[in-house]
């Protein structure tokens, strides 16, 4: 099996370019499915996720192609049917994101339930809600679900919380649908603006994209054309912590600086510097870091995809810092994971209470989802003696290439192999050395 090896790590200086966000793209090549042309997307990250949507398309009849600069171009024209492959579906959240862009055009969807990341309770009763409104018909089986509409129409929907997956699940049904349909209480995310200003390109009448009402006005067809991804704001908030942890400086570039709004004022407010330009962040280490408090939320609040690399960052502040997890409150995975390493973290319901500025020290951790994957590599770079992280896969799910970024900026880290049988009982037993 793969496993991350790090070693404390000094100063880290450099630039590294941010590749496509992941969520965006997940959005985007499902919502290829409703054009009736061709679509070029650039920017597509290379990453598992990416990979299984491939499959998923090929399955169903949708051409996909990896062209050798990175774009990826999908033809929806010869896609035969809607019955989307259960053990895939279920190898990722946002394999939901077929069915609304699948139903209007034939009629019956059927497909697995959502997988990846495991927050222990993450429902898709929003998603059932809004597709209901508009006409669907749901029926659960024990390993997958189907949805039918004989029609679509438009109607006034208005979400009990705030949902990003929902809003844009219901945006991608209403665009075939016949009429207007208005969603109430959207998510603002820059992946909901960049789902709405493809489709618009090619067709549809969206208006209200990051506000907290989105109208759409059904139309009959849609084109194709090119469309660039948004940069991944999530990653590149991972790597301006990174110069928090380990002290330096560092620059993510090809990025969108207002994306990073809340995440640069908490860096600025623990202690860090930044320079921001029009497509680029240089976040600048003081050598000195303050605890804080910190609540997740919605867009443009703090994000919850964040909390776990921040929290990486908070054990090493000296002072009492308090995370409070709003959007997930179960998502803690990497709390017995750091406290493996000797973080001080109480967790009290939905709450890390954390006693920072405590020696960390490499031991054999596990990486239960991407973040928690990040917030272990940020920790190991704090470490002393050696860390090594299992759960590559996760990681993988999310980044191109974590490794070779960290190292290109100094971070001693390195992919290497090692008996699985050896890494469970390193991780058994908690030994501090591989």
């Amino acid at each position: 099996m793969n496993i991350i090896r790090l070693e404390r790590t000094g100063p880290l200086n450099g630039s590294v370019k941010i590749q496509g966000s992941k969520n965006s793209s997940l959005a985007l090549m499902a919502a290829c499915c409703l054009s009736d042309s061709p679509v070029t997307l650039s920017g597509i990250p290379d990453i598992y996720d990416i990979r299984v949507i491939c499959d998923i398309a090929d399955d169903i009849g949708m051409k996909t192609v990896r062209h050798p600069n990175g774009d990826i171009t999908l033809d929806p024209r010869s896609i035969r049917h809607a019955d989307i492959d259960k053990e895939k579906a279920s190898s990722y959240r946002a394999s939901y994101y077929f069915v609304g862009a699948l139903l209007a055009k034939f009629g019956k969807v059927s497909i697995g339930f959502p997988g990846g990341d495991n927050f222990v309770s993450r429902p898709i009763d929003q998603h059932i809600k809004g597709l209901k409104a508009m006409g669907a018909r749901f029926e659960f089986h024990e390993d997958h679900y189907t949805v039918e509409a004989t029609k679509l129409t438009g109607a006034d929907i208005y979400f009990d919380m705030i949902t990003s997956g929902a809003t844009i699940n219901c945006m991608l049904a209403a665009v075939l649908a016949e009429g207007r349909t208005v969603l109430r209480g959207a998510a603002k995310d820059p992946e909901v603006v960049d789902t709405a200003i493809m489709l618009n390109e090619f067709g549809a009448n969206i208006s209200g994209a990051g506000t907290d009402t989105i109208r759409i006005e059904g139309v009959r067809s849609l084109g194709g054309g090119h469309h660039t991804v948004i940069p991944d704001r999530l990653i590149a908030g991972a790597f301006l912590m990174s110069a928090g942890i380990a002290g330096g400086s560092v620059t993510v570039t090809d990025v969108i600086p207002d994306h990073l709004g809340s995440c640069i004022a908490k860096l600025t407010e623990i202690g860090l510097q930044f320079e921001l330009r029009d497509q680029s962040i240089t976040a600048h280490s003081t050598g000195k870091l303050k605890a804080t408090r910190v609540r997740t939320s919605m867009y443009p609040g703090f994000a919850t995809d964040l909390q776990q690399p921040l929290t990486a960052l908070l054990v090493t502040a000296p002072g009492k810092s308090i995370v409070t997890e709003k959007i997930y409150p179960k998502r803690f995975q990497h709390v017995p994971q750091l406290r493996r390493m000797g973080a001080d973290i109480e967790l009290r319901g939905s709450t890390a209470f954390i006693r920072g500025g405590q020696p960390l020290a490499g031991n054999w951790v596990h990486a239960a989802d991407i973040r928690a994957g990040t917030c272990l590599m940020l920790a190991g770079m704090a470490a002393e003696g050696t860390t090594c992280i299992t759960g590559v896969e996760h990681i993988e799910r999310g980044y191109e290439d974590a490794i070779g970024a960290f190292r290109s900026l100094g971070a001693n880290i390195s992919l290497e192999q090692v008996d699985a049988a050896h890494a469970e009982e390193k991780l058994r037993i908690g030994s501090v050395q591989p």
